[in-house]
């Protein structure tokens, strides 16, 4: 019998086989597959993943950023931990929506979504580690879940007139130490200080309201522009101060001492995300920042 493949063939075949995974190794060591990044995964889509610190009890706090555009916008969630729970909720949706909707972000744009700034107060509440669902939503006293691991008010820890102690519907709340005590609050302000966002909006609630920014030197005038444009595309109340009781060391206060706008949207309970109304919102605010100048 007639032996199937001839030595010649054989040969032919090994060399190619050779050939072909040399080539596959080299290519291979020249430029190496992206692995997928350490802790939990949240959704696929973001131009950039940045770990930006550690919690007092040791968990990620970590930024998404889509597009790559020269005018950088921020959205952050979870200020106030579980206790505003579904402002981490609403900032998971977006992101969903960027990974399946990439061409929302104008090509001048890049946008950062930092879901989660105080995961040990979402931890407190919600009682899992990483990302969490309309189904995990916690029930009863929520208060606790506001403060960090070291039981201070992150909203109250900035660097504007920082006072060590702050109010809270009038209780005396911890304010940290010193302005930036807290690991939490510096994981933002190092990454504003590396991106240097044009604008930056807080999602709270539930106030039903999109509040401006200011420190001591008024409001800035983009700020009431983007205030504007959130609120009238949502449908929340526009209110330019906070009044309800007295506020130091806020974030928002904070970024409007270096001459970056912010807003704060309060989200109308503590239950919904409101969705369609804050997509509305977010549409805007790119579309407002897409034509400027």
């Amino acid at each position: 019998m007639r032996p199937i493949f001839s030595a010649k063939i054989v040969t032919v075949i090994l060399v190619v086989a050779a050939l072909g995974g040399g080539a596959y190794f080299y290519i291979s060591r020249r430029a190496p597959q992206k692995v997928p990044v350490a802790g939990p995964t949240i959704v696929p889509g973001p131009t950039e993943v940045t770990f930006l610190g550690k919690s007092v009890e040791g968990r990620d706090i970590t930024a998404y950023t889509y597009g790559e555009g020269a005018t950088h916008l921020a959205f952050v969630g979870g200020v106030h931990g579980g206790y505003e729970w579904n402002s981490v909720l609403i900032a998971y949706q977006f992101m969903d929506y960027l990974a399946t909707h990439p061409d929302i972000v104008p090509k001048k744009l890049s946008v950062t979504v930092i879901p989660d700034l105080n995961p040990d107060g979402v931890y407190k509440v919600i009682g899992k580690e990483g990302r969490f669902t309309i189904n995990d939503a916690p029930k009863g006293d929520l208060s606790a879940g506001r403060f960090n691991a070291h039981n201070v008010d992150l909203n109250r820890n900035f660097d504007c007139n920082w006072q060590p102690k702050g109010i809270w519907k009038g209780k005396v709340v911890s304010a940290g130490t010193a302005a930036f005590s807290e690991p939490e609050a510096r994981a933002l302000r190092d990454f504003v200080a590396a991106q240097k966002p044009s604008a930056v909006i807080f999602w709270h609630s539930q106030a039903n309201a999109v509040y401006a920014s200011e420190c001591n030197g008024g409001i800035l005038p983009q700020t009431l522009d983007i205030m504007n444009i959130y609120a009238r595309a949502a449908g929340y109340p526009a209110v330019k101060s906070f009044d309800a009781y007295e506020v130091h060391g806020d974030s928002e206060g904070w970024l409007a001492s270096l001459g970056i706008p912010a807003l704060t949207v309060e989200l109308s309970t503590h239950e919904s995300i409101e969705w369609d109304r804050n997509f509305a919102g977010i549409e805007a605010i790119l579309k407002y920042y897409s034509q400027l100048k």
